[in-house]
């Protein structure tokens, strides 16, 4: 078989069996595309002649080209699941990719911004009457269930049930959880649906202004417009807003394990990134206001 033909083989296979998401179908698409690319170059289109040390040497190319390690781990990702699909499906006696270990990567803690900030935002998109119930409901999902963007766009009317105060959401590998919805972001939603009509519970829970399903890039405009306006973060993302609500969680006595199922996480490790930024959080105040600092 050739790499091509697998490639397909297993975009299809994460996109309509295992339903990953479009942006992680894009991305590995994108990821794996490369790789067939390299092995046009090197005369390597069978898969049986793609060795573990064929898929080293690629790597240090991605090296040599100046990819940074945590791109690089990305790319070996993609590669993974893809030989370990193969050889599962009996599609190579071998897997070439089994037994490469990641570049070792020293993890950034991600950015994130302030409770007073957040609130900033909602007193800036009062004066924004076009967009006022929009912006809020966003910021208030984001921010205040911590979803992911995808998970946002996702949502339909059916899935928010004001009566219990709770979200269906529809996270990775197509899993379902149930977000708790606060007490101060119950009058926020209300408020939008007041203002956007819902036909049926199957439509899309926030619509542009002409009607269609909200999409990852309007949403990132929207953020980052806010964002730009109250705080000098350097990224002005969504994905900020579900880091700083994991952070204000915990920095508010929240236990790990609950924060771990709000967010989705699969490995308590993954929460954990948390912690450490509520550490350097700490450290940060107590430096600006200890007189033994």
């Amino acid at each position: 078989m050739k790499i091509e033909e697998l490639i397909k083989l297993y975009i299809d296979n994460i996109k309509n069996v295992r339903r990953y998401s479009l942006q992680t179908v894009k991305a590995y698409q994108l990821d794996l595309n490369q790789f067939n690319s390299f092995c046009s170059k090197h005369s390597k289109q069978d898969i049986d002649k793609l060795s573990e040390r064929f898929i080293k040497t690629y790597l240090m190319h991605l090296s040599d080209e100046g990819k940074d390690k945590i791109s690089i781990a990305r790319k070996l990702a993609s590669l993974r699941g893809m030989f370990k699909f193969a050889f599962q499906n009996e599609l190579l006696n071998v897997n070439p990719a089994a037994y490469i270990k990641n570049p070792k990567t020293s993890r950034k803690l991600p950015e994130v911004t302030t409770e007073k900030a957040i609130l900033r935002i909602y007193k800036l998109a009062e004066e924004a009457d076009d967009e006022y119930a929009t912006v809020k409901i966003l910021f208030e999902l984001l921010y205040g269930c911590a979803l992911r963007v995808s998970e946002l766009c996702d949502l339909n009317r059916g899935d928010i049930d004001l009566k219990r105060k709770v979200l269906r959401v529809t996270g990775k590998g197509n899993k379902t959880r149930i977000v708790p919805l606060g007490d101060k972001s119950v009058p926020i939603v209300k408020e939008y649906l007041q203002k956007v009509e819902h036909g049926s519970y199957n439509e899309p829970l926030i619509k542009t202004k002409r009607g269609n399903r909200i999409y990852p890039r309007y949403v990132y405009r929207v953020i980052n417009k806010y964002l730009s306006k109250v705080t000098d973060i350097k990224k002005k993302s969504p994905h900020v807003l579900r880091h700083s609500a994991a952070t204000h969680m915990l920095d508010n006595g929240a236990d790990l394990r609950a924060v771990k199922e709000i967010l989705g996480h699969e490995n308590l490790s993954t929460t954990q990134i948390y912690t450490h930024v509520s550490i350097e959080r700490l450290k940060s105040a107590y430096k600006k206001s200890h007189p033994k600092s």
